[in-house]
């Protein structure tokens, strides 16, 4: 096993956005995975545990600007798409899609894949999804339709000015038209900067550089090793202990922060505030608690690993639910 260096792990957390670094290639990033998934499909991926070791393998249409500590639709960046509009009446939302993109096993990605991919999440697809946790988020959308190989329109039923937001989250991922729901659930194919290579149940997830990623010289790691840990006190030792650097994003409670800070002094520890209520409706809870552990060289927040921003605003909080930890080691 390759230990991950410090520019390596400040590289990774970097390496989907469109700011230059002077970084080192190579490195494994060891991280601890905080439950088991059921299978390998993005698609029907109900939690974090699947989302975060498995968005590195795909690519969004859109998604947020991970330099910004607020979802919004002002954060809204390009990834498969490059540009997006919407029809004078609201209804339809049409992308530009990037060009010579290509799916890990060489294939050509298209827009015929986007509408493959919404109407599995719509279940309007002749094979169908084990589970379709998203499809309600999409009652909205009528249809996905492919107006050539690089231009493709979401027709709504009726205005939605949010809707781009669902499409830059972090389960929005493209998935390949000519890939079975079965044989995703398996081996992941996307277009992203890593390669799924394994998944062992209970014990890891593994994926690897893809070499002919669209972005040039990305990804900076040469793969990520996520080992299994569903018990956070058990992922807590372990990452004192070295085996990690750093610990599945948003987890730590304060006392496991405290007794990391206590146990490893190369490692830092950042605070998160999570919220009872992002509205004014006392039922719309957050219960998860928030935080990370990294190296103190990573020069971005974890937030970068992925495209679904999960550090809140306490300006949106509508009552204080507690505060939670993050601490990421110095190499």
């Amino acid at each position: 096993m390759v230990k991950l260096g410090a520019a390596a792990l400040s590289a990774l957390l970097i390496s989907s956005t469109g700011i230059s670094y002077a970084q080192k290639q190579g490195g494994i990033l060891r991280i601890n995975s905080n439950d088991n998934p059921a299978n390998m499909s993005m698609l029907e991926a109900p939690a974090p545990s699947s989302e975060v070791p498995l968005m590195g393998v795909f690519n969004n249409l859109i998604l947020f600007d991970q330099h910004k500590p607020q979802v919004s639709l002002q954060s809204i960046i390009p990834d498969l798409a490059t540009s997006w509009s919407w029809s004078e009446d609201g209804t339809e939302l049409s992308f530009t899609l990037r060009q010579g993109v290509k799916w890990h096993d060489g294939q050509p990605f298209t827009a015929k894949d986007v509408k493959c991919t919404w109407e599995l999440l719509t279940d309007k697809a002749p094979e169908k999804l084990r589970l379709n946790p998203r499809q309600s988020s999409y009652d909205n959308l009528a249809a996905v339709t492919a107006e050539s190989d690089y231009a493709v329109t979401f027709h709504l039923k009726r205005p939605q000015p949010a809707f781009p937001m669902l499409l830059a989250s972090g389960f929005a991922a493209v998935t390949p038209c000519h890939v079975s729901p079965a044989q995703m659930r398996q081996h992941p194919i996307g277009t992203g900067p890593f390669k799924f290579v394994e998944f062992k149940p209970n014990e890891s997830i593994k994926v690897a550089r893809n070499l002919d990623y669209w972005k040039p010289g990305r990804p900076y790691l040469d793969g990520i090793e996520y080992t299994i840990i569903k018990d956070p006190a058990t992922a807590v030792l372990a990452f004192i202990a070295g085996q990690f650097d750093m610990t599945f994003p948003y987890t730590l409670t304060v006392p496991l922060m405290s007794q990391i800070e206590s146990q490893v002094p190369q490692a830092v520890c950042e605070m998160t505030t999570t919220c009872s209520s992002t509205t004014t409706s006392p039922r719309s809870t957050i219960r998860s608690c928030g935080g990370r552990c990294r190296s103190r060289s990573t020069a971005r927040p974890l937030s970068t690993f992925s495209p679904k921003v999960r550090v809140r605003s306490e300006a949106f909080c509508s009552r204080r639910l507690k505060d939670c930890g993050a601490c990421r080691r110095i190499n």
